[in-house]
């Protein structure tokens, strides 16, 4: 690594102080302050987002590692925090007064303790260690150490415009390189890691990003050109664009969000990649499901969840979770589902689908559904990613025919 400038080291710390003592999210912490210093080179970026992504992923491990006996949001303690980050990465510290008392072999045997236990190793608080255990058993421990790794940039090419293997070349004459995404038609995974919306391909509207995983839900849902489709939890779009692409831009996609902020953004992208088929429905009350009562062909939900299969890229979120809010979000999982799916013609087909990775949130709410609406449906097929397989994050879809 390349000398650390006290100016960027700053910037760090200000984000800390941003996600935890203000509770905003990282990804938007990051994006405003960018915004708020326009002159920072690329090398500084990048420093800066991933180096506050790590401490975050990271954060009970080097507290404790330091001997703290909890976290501190005071300037000089994160700036220690920083140098433990460096000195963990067998980096040199510069000669700054905050790290004049830090001593590398005094933390090296404090990592070495902390790692012995496996919440605190892999950063995550007890009672999400605990209730992660309870749900899935022994698996969870390698979930959680894939989940606290840097996630690879997967793009997703528009098939409306390019093909895999032409967006590839198109991306190398940019100096970009990438490999195929197993397991997916249009994936893509970058060899290193860039600011890849500054690229002419981005700003043409040939690729998305887009999980691995998540490259599988859209064709689960079957939808054929000239279905009316409806994405009935669309957020800013991502799988109404992939909906579009596999129905090659024929028929109708309805994208509803309680939020129309999102769906501003999802009008604003569907422009970018050549989507015409989608239109913007704002859900403002129960009155708006029941008009499109047996309406579609095909139904998405890709229903709010605890995002635990997605740490890697939010990796705040688990500093910001409660079993509260867990159960808050199964009770409102299963509410948009049995309601939702009243959408859907008889003969029709509805996709349930998570970014989570805890069955109560996955297939016991599907398995509760098909109990309780009796021979109404049948379940057709599901998936399930592990966060790592592949690379990829976490994520849960199965796929449910209408039949009465």
């Amino acid at each position: 690594m390349a000398i650390l400038h006290r100016p960027i080291a700053e910037q760090v710390i200000l984000a800390l102080q941003n996600v935890f003592g203000d509770g905003y999210q990282a990804d938007k912490v990051i994006e405003r302050l960018f915004k708020n210093n326009r002159k920072l080179g690329a090398r500084d970026r990048r420093f800066i987002a991933e180096t506050t992504y790590d401490l975050i992923r990271n954060w009970r491990f080097l507290w404790v590692s330091l001997g703290a006996k909890e976290p501190s949001l005071e300037h000089d303690a994160l700036m220690k925090l920083l140098g433990a980050w460096l000195l963990s990465k067998s980096e040199s510290l510069p000669a700054w007064p905050e790290f004049a008392r830090l001593d590398g072999a005094l933390f090296a045997e404090g990592m070495r303790r902390a790692s012995e236990n496996v919440a605190v190793r892999e950063s995550v608080p007890d009672w999400l260690y605990e209730h992660g255990k309870m749900e899935i058993g022994a698996e969870w421990d390698s979930m959680l150490h894939e989940l606290n790794r840097q996630a690879p940039v997967c793009l997703r090419a528009n098939r409306l415009k390019i093909t895999r293997a032409e967006l590839a070349k198109a991306l190398a004459k940019e100096d970009i390189l990438t490999h195929e995404a197993p397991e997916t038609e249009d994936g893509l995974i970058l060899n290193e890691r860039k600011n890849i919306f500054t690229s002419q391909a981005f700003k043409m509207g040939l690729f998305e990003i887009q999980d691995g995983a998540s490259q599988q839900v859209a064709p689960l849902v079957d939808a054929k050109p000239g279905d009316r489709v409806i994405d009935a939890c669309a957020g800013a779009g991502g799988k109404t664009l992939h909906l579009a692409a596999l129905m090659k831009n024929k028929g109708k996609i309805i994208s509803m969000d309680v939020g129309d902020r999102k769906l501003l953004s999802l009008r604003e992208r569907c422009s970018r990649n050549g989507v015409d088929i989608a239109e913007t429905k704002l859900i403002e009350s129960s009155k708006t499901i029941k008009r499109l009562e047996k309406t579609a062909d095909k139904v998405l939900l890709d229903v709010p969840c605890t995002g635990l299969g997605v740490l890697r890229r939010n990796p705040d979120k688990k500093w910001k979770i409660s079993l509260e809010e867990i159960e808050r979000l199964r009770v409102l999982q299963y509410e948009i589902l049995s309601d939702y799916s009243s959408m859907v013609k008889i003969g029709g087909r509805l996709v349930y689908a998570t970014c989570s990775c805890l069955p109560s949130e996955n297939e016991a709410q599907v398995a509760r559904f098909l109990k309780e609406t009796g021979s109404a449906w049948e379940l057709v097929t599901e998936k399930k990613f592990s966060p790592g397989h592949n690379g990829y994050d976490g994520f849960y879809a199965a796929a449910l025919l209408r039949k009465s």
